[in-house]
């Protein structure tokens, strides 16, 4: 969370920091204090900079209380505040290098403080998808239409969708208004004949079902290309002609 600190800060490991190791966060508290804090003289810096000793953490909470850095537990918040303070440092050093960035962010901000803020009116942007009641929502549909469950409440959600497109769309509806079943006898991964014989048969099934995937595929990719070629002809077939730009005679 603080590595854009420390790369606009000039650290040269500043996608290397891990906040919970303790060389790393002692690395940056002596770079921070050597380059940018200097709370210290240089000749006082000496014991911060021993960061291998024992006596270390008591060196650094001398250093905490004189700094007056308000955290006294958590090492990464510890190295966070210390992070924003030599950013808060080296601005006040150099102010005056960085107002025309912030001025020119200002005005990109103003210039975005007329957009209307536009509210979702559609319920479903609210849902909880992975709260239980959701879940208990998509088992109930799954079971009224007669779908298996899977595992993925989204999974199964996606199952049901697919059958009321194909199968509860207006079309279907309107062609079959008594019954939601196509007529004929229907055909399973179990019925088929298999074409081929991997010598286990659950290899078998799951290769059958593959197959019936594939035909619907190729089954809705024919549909499409109906659809088009009916809509290119409704456009092509029909011509009208100007019988004003005809020539009578030469």
């Amino acid at each position: 969370m603080f590595e854009r600190k420390l790369k606009a800060l000039g650290y040269l490991e500043w996608d290397k920091v891990n906040g919970n190791n303790n060389q790393h966060f002692r690395k940056v508290i002596v770079w921070l204090e050597d380059q940018k804090i200097r709370h210290y003289t240089i000749d006082d810096r000496m014991q911060l900079r021993d960061i291998t000793s024992p006596e270390w953490p008591k060196v650094f909470e001398k250093y905490c209380n004189e700094v007056k850095c308000p955290i006294t537990k958590n090492t990464t918040d510890q190295l966070e505040w210390f992070i924003g303070y030599a950013v808060w440092l080296e601005f006040g050093d150099d102010c005056q290098k960085y107002k025309g960035i912030i001025g020119s962010k200002a005005k990109v901000i103003n210039k975005g403080a007329n957009v209307p803020n536009v509210k979702s009116v559609n319920p479903l942007d609210n849902l909880d998808f992975d709260s239980n009641a959701f879940k208990i929502g998509v088992s109930s549909i799954a079971k009224l239409l007669r779908v298996p469950q899977h595992s993925d409440h989204l999974v199964t959600l996606q199952a049901c969708s697919k059958l009321v497109c194909n199968k509860l769309n207006v079309e279907t509806v309107k062609q079959r208004p008594n019954t939601m079943t196509a007529k004929g006898k229907s055909l399973t991964a179990m019925t088929i004949g298999p074409g081929f014989n991997m010598g286990d048969i659950m290899l078998d099934n799951a290769a059958r079902g593959l197959s019936l995937l594939y035909i619907q595929d190729l089954r809705n990719l024919q549909t499409k290309i109906n659809e088009t070629i009916v809509a290119v002809q409704n456009i092509t077939a029909n011509p009208k002609t100007d019988t004003k730009l005809g020539k009578v005679g030469k």
